[in-house]
């Protein structure tokens, strides 16, 4: 049993959804289960239409339409007839997602965006799973809200691990070729939650350790895990293979191609991941598991932009001592602020946070009441693994630092 794993970059259209089929023939379609994505940028605009929602706009029909028909003409190419069981689940779910919008009453914009973003992935799958029959390659689809069962914390959803265990292992068939989304699950009063963005990744970790399987493949368009984002870095070089222990290393600063919690199910059970080229199946790309911390050693390059500086010190200088980063720290996990950085002086407590949920100009009305706040939005945080001089001369040169911080391994730079 193996799994795979789409990205949304895979399937943005019917030539890349064609080019699933033919990864599939060339590695043989059975005993896998194959985790997909929404299509392009189906999950920006579904967004989009929750913000749209929120505003009481009257854009929101247009919307969805538009959205509606981004998918049409996927359909378009890869179905002859208007009449394939594809257009009528692709209508089906286009129907929910406007049914759910008239109906919901709640105020609650996590609870709003997980109901509505995993259309992308139950439409995406429902398409390439038609497309697959209609080619001739056999499948079951599964609504993966079945399967793995979660929590309540809406758009951070954690995995209830005996539960979906217990469901993956009723419901997969591993001799099978098995579709179903990712980045989706449900709680206990059957709403959708999911595992955060880019959480597809982390979906196939998860089949991947209930099931015991063989690897993981993660299926992309760049050869494998490179030194640096290839967007972001020039002169990039592909990783061959990774320690698990160097891949959450990497994950953990930030890396994109691999979900910081994909890889700790798979450490535990010792699965081997593949990161590859959907473009050319048969490159090796690149492996993840026991041995080597990397090969070939190469200074690795990690940005995360458009963050966070907070500054914090006493009303009235006295130490910023335990408490007060205990204060502090509680406060980030009630507003669901990811601290990317942290670094205190005997005065002050500097740290640059991931403002995804939106919630850090109220906390910083909240911190002003205790301490004094400078803050500057709009930041990047750099990350180099195993610098060395010439690497931090790449990153330092043309940019104002506001902090730095070095470790045996790894340096940081937070910049204007």
């Amino acid at each position: 049993m193996q799994v795979y794993k789409f990205g949304g970059a895979s399937v943005k259209d019917a030539k890349g959804v064609r080019n699933v089929a033919k990864v599939l023939e060339t590695t043989n379609p059975k005993q896998k289960v194959v985790v997909i994505s929404a299509m392009g940028k189906t999950t920006n605009k579904l967004e989009h239409i929750i913000s749209l929602y929120f505003e009481k706009s009257k854009e929101l029909p247009e919307a969805i339409s538009s959205l509606k028909q981004d998918h049409y003409d996927i359909l378009e190419d890869l179905f002859e007839s208007i009449s394939h069981p594809a257009y009528t689940k692709t209508n089906y779910f286009f129907d929910e997602l406007s049914i759910f919008f008239d109906r919901n009453k709640s105020p609650n914009y996590d609870f709003v965006y997980d109901q509505v973003v995993g259309f992308g992935e139950l439409i995406s799958t429902s398409i390439v799973s038609y497309y697959l029959k209609s080619v001739g390659i056999e499948n079951v689809w599964h609504d993966c809200r079945n399967l793995i069962d979660t929590d309540s914390t809406y758009r951070d959803a954690d995995v209830n691990w005996e539960n979906t265990q217990q469901k993956i292992l009723n419901h997969i068939n591993e001799d099978e070729l098995s579709i179903t989304q990712g980045f989706i699950g449900s709680d206990s009063n059957n709403f959708t939650t999911t595992l955060g963005r880019e959480g597809s990744d982390y979906t196939a970790g998860i089949f991947a350790y209930c099931l015991n399987a063989e690897n993981v493949t993660i299926w992309k368009d760049v050869p494998g895990v490179l030194n640096g984002d290839p967007n972001v870095f020039d002169d990039t070089s592909l990783l061959e293979q990774i320690s698990y222990e160097e891949a959450i290393e990497l994950a953990f600063y930030g890396a994109s191609v691999i979900h910081p919690k994909t890889l700790q199910p798979l450490q535990q059970k010792e699965i081997p991941l593949f990161v590859k080229s959907f473009y050319n199946p048969k490159d090796q790309g690149t492996k993840v598991g026991k041995g080597k911390l990397l090969n070939p050693l190469l200074p690795c390059y990690i940005v995360k932009k458009d963050l966070v500086f907070l500054s914090l010190s006493t009303l009235d200088f006295s130490f910023f001592v335990e408490e007060n980063i205990s204060e502090v720290f509680a406060l980030f996990h009630k507003h669901q602020i990811k601290v990317d950085l942290i670094q205190n002086s005997a005065i002050s407590f500097s740290v640059c946070v991931d403002n995804k949920f939106k919630n850090v100009d109220k906390l910083i009305e909240i911190l002003k009441a205790k301490f004094k706040v400078d803050h500057q939005k709009g930041v990047s945080l750099f990350t180099i693994r195993h610098y060395d001089d010439v690497a931090i001369q790449r990153i330092e040169q043309d940019k104002t630092v506001l902090l730095k911080q070095l470790h045996k391994e790894t340096i940081q730079f937070v910049t204007a």
